[in-house]
């Protein structure tokens, strides 16, 4: 052995490489790109349809074509997972922003030849639930596909604020194209803004699983069955799903019809309530900047348990607020636990998760989150009408602080950690 070969022996090993942290991975930057700009999309479409279902017919009819999405994407949902858990969540996420960009831009076509017909306008509501049924499942399974375990909460942190920027600007984005243009031409920009997304996606890099040999044999319906059963056997995810599912389930009455409610009864008005609802988008854009920067946060799932608690008895207290400002003030303190329960769980979910089965995972969690927690809304808005604000406020934040107990209570959920 030559004495070069034996220095090489005997020095210590190279200390790896320090990870790279997810707002410096141009590999990350780019999904997130791509995923603001599908958000975007989304804010100024609905801002299109909404306005376009308003000239084209009654309210009522507006409201039907609105919510006529729901249907699709409750129903399809579960099977949504199984898709991207077959094909990849990658080809799926790109395939449905495809569908959805050619949607979108084929009715701003026929609506500057023609004139808005609600049932073109309920066709493309269909068409976007449908697709949103498979494109939400594949966008929750990306995240771990793009980035390391350990990089995953400040990549939540990211995507929390991407939803608020897309909130804040979409909006404004497509009532000023309404304006100027008309519908066609909002759609058109809403179109425009999805099909950027495509490009940069097929630009990140994504990590493959290993190849399913078995997935030509097995059935879309036994993929489903299995990932039912994976949830219900899994010591975390099965309280953690749980523990979201009650905490949507007391936060979005609240939130949204019953703030128009509360705000209409104290004499707040819409520029009050708009100020209460600026709150508590400044709370959530803290909550998930702290997590970009910090990236992780020790004991997640008890922290998360923690917020979802505290942020259950702040809901209910909003109700009893002596004035806007106070009221204002509790809206970010809203803002703030909800974000940070709200990013603490989804990291949980993805790091919790086999990657095989995060499409189905994810499918449980929106289904949750999007099919359950609006059917919240009615229920409080007739509740606020017979009982008043405060016992409807204090009971949906029991029913939300059953969440956080549960995650508390569940000791695998409580000890949960995110990696390092």
């Amino acid at each position: 052995m030559t004495t070069t070969t034996l220095r090489q022996a005997s020095a210590p090993a190279a200390p790896a490489a320090p990870e790279k942290p997810a707002h410096r991975d141009g590999n990350v930057l780019r999904w997130l790109g791509a995923y603001t700009a599908s958000m975007l999309g989304d804010n100024v479409y609905y801002i299109a349809l909404s306005w376009a279902a308003v000239q084209a017919g009654t309210p009522s009819q507006a409201g039907l074509v609105m919510a006529v999405s729901a249907v699709p994407r409750a129903l399809l949902m579960l099977g949504g997972g199984v898709v991207a858990d077959r094909f990849g969540p990658r080809k799926v996420v790109i395939g449905s922003d495809a569908v959805r960009c050619a949607a979108v831009l084929a009715v701003a076509a026929l609506l500057f030849a023609t004139g808005p017909g609600l049932w073109l306008l309920a066709l493309l509501a269909i068409v976007f639930g449908t697709v949103d049924a498979v494109f939400m499942p594949a966008v929750g399974a990306l995240p771990a596909r793009v980035t390391s375990r350990g990089q995953l909460a400040r990549v939540q942190g990211m995507r929390g604020l991407a939803i608020r920027f897309a909130n804040v600007v979409g909006a404004p984005l497509g009532g000023l194209c309404v304006a100027l243009g008309g519908a066609a031409a909002a759609f058109g920009l809403a179109g425009m803004l999805i099909a950027l997304s495509v490009p940069l996606l097929v630009s990140v890099r994504m990590k493959e699983l290993p190849a399913d040999d078995g997935v030509a044999e097995r059935t879309p319906w036994r993929d489903l069955r299995d990932g039912l059963q994976y949830i219900r056997r899994h010591p975390v995810l099965a309280p953690l799903i749980a523990a979201i599912a009650l905490g949507d389930l007391g936060f979005v009455g609240p939130l949204n019809v019953g703030l128009t409610l509360l705000a209409d009864q104290r004499g707040w008005g819409a520029s009050g309530m708009g100020w209460v609802l600026a709150g508590f988008g400044t709370g959530a854009g803290a909550a998930a900047m702290l997590l970009t920067v910090r990236g992780r946060l020790p004991r997640a799932g008890r922290l998360a348990g923690v917020a979802i608690l505290a942020g259950s008895v702040a809901i209910g207290s909003l109700a009893y607020v002596p004035s806007l400002a106070v009221a204002v003030g509790v809206a970010l303190l809203i803002g703030l636990l909800a974000g940070l329960s709200g990013a603490l769980c989804g990291a949980l979910l993805q790091t919790q998760a086999d990657p095989a089965y995060l499409g189905r995972v994810g499918s449980v969690s929106g289904i949750v989150s999007l099919g359950l927690a609006p059917l919240s809304m009615p229920v409080t808005a007739a509740a606020i009408g017979w009982w008043g604000t405060g016992p409807v406020f204090v009971t949906s934040a029991a029913v939300c602080g059953l969440g956080g107990v549960l995650a508390l209570c569940v000791a695998p959920l409580r000890r949960a950690e995110l990696p390092k």
